[in-house]
Protein backbone atom coordinates (compact mmCIF):
# COMPACT_ATOMS: atom_id res chain seq x y z
CA UNK A 1 0.00 0.00 0.00
CA UNK A 2 1.30 3.26 -0.63
CA UNK A 3 -0.47 5.79 1.98
CA UNK A 4 -0.80 9.59 0.52
CA UNK A 5 -2.42 12.36 2.08
CA UNK A 6 -5.81 12.07 -0.31
CA UNK A 7 -5.47 8.29 -1.39
CA UNK A 8 -4.19 5.07 -0.80
CA UNK A 9 -2.49 3.09 -3.85
CA UNK A 10 -3.24 -0.75 -3.42
CA UNK A 11 -1.86 -3.56 -4.96
CA UNK A 12 -1.61 -7.08 -4.82
CA UNK A 13 0.52 -10.18 -5.97
CA UNK A 14 -0.26 -13.53 -7.76
CA UNK A 15 -0.37 -16.87 -5.95
CA UNK A 16 3.38 -17.08 -6.85
CA UNK A 17 4.49 -14.12 -4.76
CA UNK A 18 6.38 -12.93 -8.28
CA UNK A 19 4.86 -10.09 -9.76
CA UNK A 20 2.64 -7.49 -7.96
CA UNK A 21 -0.18 -5.47 -9.62
CA UNK A 22 -1.83 -2.59 -9.24
CA UNK A 23 -5.55 -2.72 -7.96
CA UNK A 24 -6.38 1.39 -7.86
CA UNK A 25 -6.15 3.98 -5.61
CA UNK A 26 -9.24 4.60 -2.59
CA UNK A 27 -9.39 7.11 0.22
CA UNK A 28 -8.69 5.24 3.40
CA UNK A 29 -11.80 4.30 4.26
CA UNK A 30 -12.82 2.83 0.95
CA UNK A 31 -9.20 1.02 1.45
CA UNK A 32 -9.66 -0.85 4.25
CA UNK A 33 -13.07 -2.10 2.60
CA UNK A 34 -11.34 -3.19 -0.29
CA UNK A 35 -8.43 -4.88 1.85
CA UNK A 36 -11.22 -6.59 3.43
CA UNK A 37 -13.06 -7.86 0.11
CA UNK A 38 -9.76 -9.03 -0.88
CA UNK A 39 -8.59 -10.99 2.03
CA UNK A 40 -12.46 -12.58 2.02
CA UNK A 41 -12.27 -13.70 -1.98
CA UNK A 42 -8.12 -14.63 -1.73
CA UNK A 43 -7.05 -14.16 1.87
CA UNK A 44 -3.71 -12.07 2.80
CA UNK A 45 -1.30 -13.32 4.61
CA UNK A 46 0.52 -9.65 5.03
CA UNK A 47 0.00 -6.64 4.35
CA UNK A 48 3.05 -4.20 3.33
CA UNK A 49 2.99 -1.05 3.80
CA UNK A 50 5.12 1.95 2.20
CA UNK A 51 7.38 3.15 5.01
CA UNK A 52 7.70 6.83 3.88
CA UNK A 53 11.46 8.06 5.29
CA UNK A 54 13.00 11.18 4.21
CA UNK A 55 15.24 11.05 1.46
CA UNK A 56 18.12 10.80 4.14
CA UNK A 57 16.59 7.61 5.22
CA UNK A 58 15.08 9.32 8.60
CA UNK A 59 11.80 8.92 9.76
CA UNK A 60 9.38 12.42 9.19
CA UNK A 61 6.03 13.37 8.91
CA UNK A 62 5.08 11.53 6.45
CA UNK A 63 5.67 8.48 8.73
CA UNK A 64 3.95 9.56 11.72
CA UNK A 65 0.78 10.30 9.60
CA UNK A 66 1.22 6.91 8.23
CA UNK A 67 1.60 4.95 11.78
CA UNK A 68 -2.20 5.58 12.82
CA UNK A 69 -3.51 3.85 9.20
CA UNK A 70 -1.13 0.67 10.11
CA UNK A 71 -3.57 0.89 13.05
CA UNK A 72 -6.50 0.88 10.91
CA UNK A 73 -4.88 -1.98 9.01
CA UNK A 74 -4.48 -4.35 11.81
CA UNK A 75 -7.66 -3.60 13.23
CA UNK A 76 -9.40 -4.69 10.39
CA UNK A 77 -7.76 -7.39 9.16
CA UNK A 78 -6.43 -8.95 12.97
CA UNK A 79 -3.96 -12.04 12.44
CA UNK A 80 -2.99 -10.93 9.32
CA UNK A 81 1.21 -9.32 9.40
CA UNK A 82 1.37 -6.20 8.47
CA UNK A 83 5.29 -4.98 7.26
CA UNK A 84 6.74 -1.28 6.05
CA UNK A 85 8.51 -0.90 3.02
CA UNK A 86 10.93 1.71 2.50
CA UNK A 87 9.73 3.65 -0.15
CA UNK A 88 11.59 6.24 -1.21
CA UNK A 89 11.66 7.31 -4.64
CA UNK A 90 8.44 4.64 -5.43
CA UNK A 91 6.55 7.50 -7.06
CA UNK A 92 8.88 8.89 -8.96
CA UNK A 93 9.47 5.09 -10.15
CA UNK A 94 6.26 4.37 -10.71
CA UNK A 95 6.10 7.58 -13.29
CA UNK A 96 8.88 6.73 -14.74
CA UNK A 97 7.37 2.73 -15.61
CA UNK A 98 4.16 4.92 -17.01
CA UNK A 99 6.30 6.53 -19.05
CA UNK A 100 7.80 3.93 -20.13
CA UNK A 101 4.73 2.38 -21.66
CA UNK A 102 3.53 5.18 -23.43
CA UNK A 103 0.90 7.02 -20.64
CA UNK A 104 1.57 10.79 -21.83
CA UNK A 105 2.04 13.36 -19.13
CA UNK A 106 -1.49 14.68 -19.54
CA UNK A 107 -2.53 11.36 -19.07
CA UNK A 108 -0.52 10.98 -16.01
CA UNK A 109 -1.67 14.59 -14.52
CA UNK A 110 -5.32 13.25 -15.33
CA UNK A 111 -5.16 10.16 -13.44
CA UNK A 112 -2.82 10.60 -10.20
CA UNK A 113 -4.91 7.64 -9.06
CA UNK A 114 -2.77 5.81 -11.88
CA UNK A 115 0.49 6.82 -10.38
CA UNK A 116 -0.44 6.09 -6.73
CA UNK A 117 -1.32 2.42 -7.26
CA UNK A 118 1.52 1.69 -9.52
CA UNK A 119 4.04 3.67 -6.49
CA UNK A 120 2.10 0.48 -4.96
CA UNK A 121 3.00 -1.56 -6.69
CA UNK A 122 6.45 -0.54 -6.59
CA UNK A 123 6.99 -0.57 -3.18
CA UNK A 124 5.51 -4.86 -2.79
CA UNK A 125 7.22 -5.81 -5.97
CA UNK A 126 10.54 -4.15 -3.74
CA UNK A 127 9.40 -6.31 -0.49
CA UNK A 128 9.23 -9.28 -2.67
CA UNK A 129 12.72 -9.30 -3.73
CA UNK A 130 13.59 -7.97 -0.12
CA UNK A 131 11.95 -11.95 0.25
CA UNK A 132 13.61 -13.36 -1.83
CA UNK A 133 10.36 -14.01 -3.87
CA UNK A 134 9.90 -11.01 -6.66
Amino acid sequence: MDVGRRRIGVAVTDPLRLFARAVGTFPAPVALAELRKIHEADGIETVVVGWPLTPEGTEGEAVARTKPFISRIRKALPGVEVQVQDERFSTKRAQQALIAHGVGRKKRRKAQGQVDAAAAAVILQDWLADQGEG
